[in-house]
């Protein structure tokens, strides 16, 4: 994929934007397509200014950050110690984050770390004593929660629309690869784990089952759920399905009086109560182009991260929302091979 890409402008929250000092913001990464996002975010908005790009290479970086106006960097702590950013956005490769990491929450410079946190939770818990220790603003990119089918969601739950909740099951399945055998887990459906949370509370045991086929590590899971609140749930993620199919990824809700259903992310809400044939559904309109792109969900994280960083506020989801799901999905690996259902 090329990285040359066009910026398209945004009116979102423009006056806004204008009304305070800019922010200084550095990138570290390079190498994936959703670094790139991260760039692209930040170069649309007025109020900020991207002042470094740190890669482990000096051309690709030096391509990257010339993209910007930004100075390009290869060492992470330098880059704060020169440019002193308000905010670092960390889009490493999903099992290279925890050394990079530890450095920067050691300088006390904000991040905006992408998932997975870590793949180890000792790690996890050495990161966030360290931010911790430091007092270090600590944020994770779950950008599913901004996607507006699961706003609709959790706004239709906090209301008592569906009244008791009874169910949940989340579906996400598509192509992939990787060298470490709960990579699907850890990586992917870490977004399962923390939406079925943030949207019916906290999961009080798992139990379950994981393909092995040669090579592929634990590609596919099968996960039943219980909720703290009494609530049943069931995971299902695969690295051996097709992002193609439709409904790659299905999130539905019941309750007593109703039911919810959210559709690829980004795609379709619906809601329908109990005893009707009537429902309702939001899909996005012709001219809402940012409603239905996936990668647009991170622009609202930004928003949200940006306005709590100038208000001196806790992150909108904090670090120790990516230990959780570690701590989730290293549950669901002992209950796979012990055969036993396992509290959390």
């Amino acid at each position: 994929m090329s990285d040359t890409f066009a910026v398209a402008p945004t009116v979102r929250d423009e006056a806004l934007h204008q009304a305070a000092p800019k922010l200084r913001i550095a990138i570290v990464g390079t190498g994936d397509w959703w670094g790139r996002q991260h760039l692209r975010a930040y170069m649309d908005r007025s109020d900020v200014e991207v002042v470094a790009v740190v890669g482990r290479s000096e051309t690709r970086t030096g391509a990257r950050a010339e993209l910007a106006g930004a100075r390009p960097y290869t060492d992470p702590v330098l880059m704060v110690e020169r440019e002193g950013p308000d905010l670092v956005s960390v889009c490493l490769p999903n099992q290279d984050h925890f050394e990079t990491t530890l450095a920067l929450l050691e300088t006390g410079v904000p991040l905006l770390v992408e998932k997975p946190l870590v793949f180890d939770i000792a790690q996890a818990d050495a990161l966030l004593a360290a931010a911790e220790a430091g007092h270090v603003f600590f944020a994770i990119n779950f950008n599913h929660r901004l996607a507006t089918p699961v706003r609709m969601a959790r706004e239709a739950i906090e209301s008592g629309r569906l009244g008791r909740l009874v169910y949940a099951s989340w579906r996400f399945g598509g192509e992939g690869d990787s060298d470490h055998p709960d990579a699907n887990l850890i990586e992917t459906q870490c977004h399962g784990f923390d939406i079925l949370e943030d949207l019916c509370g906290p999961i009080a045991s798992v139990a379950a089952e994981m393909t092995e086929f040669e090579g592929r590590g634990h590609s596919t899971v099968s996960i039943a759920l219980r909720f703290v609140n009494g609530a049943v749930g069931v995971m299902l993620g695969s690295y051996d399905s097709s992002y193609a199919y439709p409904d790659s990824q299905r999130l539905e809700i019941g309750g007593t009086l109703a039911r919810i259903v959210a559709r690829d992310t980004v795609r379709s809400f619906e809601f329908q109560a109990t005893g009707t044939e009537v429902r309702e559904v939001w899909e996005a309109g012709y001219f809402n182009d940012l409603g239905r792109m996936f990668h647009r969900t991170l622009d609202r994280h930004i928003d949200a991260v940006l306005a709590a960083l100038r208000a001196g506020a806790p992150p909108p989801v904090h670090a120790r929302a990516g230990r959780r799901a570690l701590e989730l999905a290293t549950a669901s690996v002992r209950s796979f091979r012990t055969g036993a259902r396992i509290a959390v």
